[in-house]
């Protein structure tokens, strides 16, 4: 495919986007039914695709519409390409423009040029103080790719010696011990031996961090309580010696967990609801809380746009709900640490004062906010201690 074959492939793909539909599924659809595009034009026609998705309010505005074409148009503006040399109807290259469509665009200003939503610009304000515009440019942009070392098989020393041999330079990264920045060939990692017998993990550096900062210990029973993917689980299990156990409400999700445990050279029993209250008590039990996901708003920036008040006050529910059952399942003297990777103090301290208010028996012992500008996602965690 030619680059201006890959914008026109990219404007079907962000017409049905914003008609609806889930951009890796369409991505994933795209790229079945079109067998010719190699991986160099499957990756490309992706970046377009997410760069026009974190910057949707500022492309539409250069661009003159809300839709695949105004995005990808008001993307070429902003990178300073001549749009007449991509939009020149020949071949498999977009219509050519306009007349109208040639003069649309304005450069755009206050909450648009940082792509935010109006409504949530009070929120986030009022959480960031004086880092909402920077982290809000911030988020336009690219998220860095980061691998954990697993302590468990290797150094940090040792896993770049052994991805670069396959070409993947790295380099430490400031947020933790464990974190690598990957610097060149990130779409080589998950095809790599060092990738493949488990001496790395891709994961966030700031989730890493958060990770970090768990009171864990040798001889501890730890539960994850939203594991998921188990990314966490994992990254817990590379610190430390201790017995893990993982949860979630949709067991669907751990699918892959047993496996990746494996890789990781690790054990992890699954805990099902039913078996769940059986099991405990626990010494330390981890809630990485659903959330808006605000923090990693790079990595999803679907998200940003489909967050709507209703949702927002939905998902602080269902965080004070987990909060009061996980918290039941922490031995006495034992921990719990609440985690979301949300900007929003709604989601996040408030939730633990929150808490503190509903349960007199409990004590802050810690926490710490992380913002895109510290390097990885945005993220929050607060470990309190069990009193009686």
């Amino acid at each position: 495919m030619n680059p201006a074959a890959r914008y026109a492939a990219a404007i079907e793909i962000l017409d049905k986007v914003l008609g609806g539909a889930a951009a890796e599924k369409v991505l994933t659809n795209w790229a079945r039914s079109n067998r010719y595009a190699g991986s160099g034009d499957r990756h490309a026609v992706r970046d377009i695709v997410f760069d026009a998705l974190r910057c949707k309010r500022s492309y539409a505005s250069l661009g003159g519409a809300d839709t695949g074409r105004g995005l990808v148009l008001g993307g070429l503006r902003r990178a300073g390409v001549a749009a007449d040399a991509v939009f020149t109807g020949a071949g498999y290259a977009p219509p050519a423009l306009s007349e109208a469509e040639a003069g649309a665009g304005a450069e755009p200003a206050g909450n648009a040029a940082l792509d935010c939503p109006d409504w949530l610009e009070p929120a986030l304000r009022a959480s960031l103080g004086t880092d909402f515009a920077p982290v809000m440019r911030c988020l336009q942009s690219r998220a860095p790719v980061y691998l954990r070392v697993n302590l468990r098989k290797t150094t940090p020393a040792k896993a770049i010696a052994a991805l670069a041999a396959e070409g993947i330079e790295t380099q430490p990264a400031p947020l933790a011990d464990t974190a690598l920045e990957v610097v060149t060939n990130p779409r080589k990692v998950q095809a790599s031996k060092a990738y493949l017998d488990g001496l790395v993990e891709l994961q966030d550096a700031a989730s890493q961090a958060i990770v970090a900062a768990l009171p864990l210990a040798a001889d501890q029973r730890v539960l994850d309580y939203c594991a998921g993917g188990g990314g966490k689980t994992l990254a817990m299990a590379g610190q430390a010696a201790a017995r893990f156990y993982a949860h979630d409400i949709s067991s669907a999700r751990m699918h892959d967990l047993p496996a990746r445990a494996k890789r990781a050279g690790v054990k992890v029993d699954l805990l099902g609801t039913p078996a769940l209250a059986k099991a405990g008590p626990f010494d330390l039990v981890f809630a990485d809380a659903p959330c808006s996901g605000s923090g990693s708003w790079r990595r999803a920036p679907e998200a940003k746009w489909a967050l709507t008040p209703d949702r927002l006050a939905e998902l602080c529910a269902i965080q004070a709900q987990i909060m009061d059952q996980a918290s039941a399942l922490v031995a006495t003297e034992g921990c719990f640490a609440y985690a979301t990777c949300s900007l929003l103090e709604a989601e996040n301290a408030a939730q633990v004062a929150g808490f503190l208010a509903r349960h007199p028996g409990w004590t802050l012992l810690s926490s710490r906010v992380l913002t895109p500008l510290d390097g990885g996602d945005g993220f929050y965690i607060a470990v309190l201690k069990r009193l009686r």
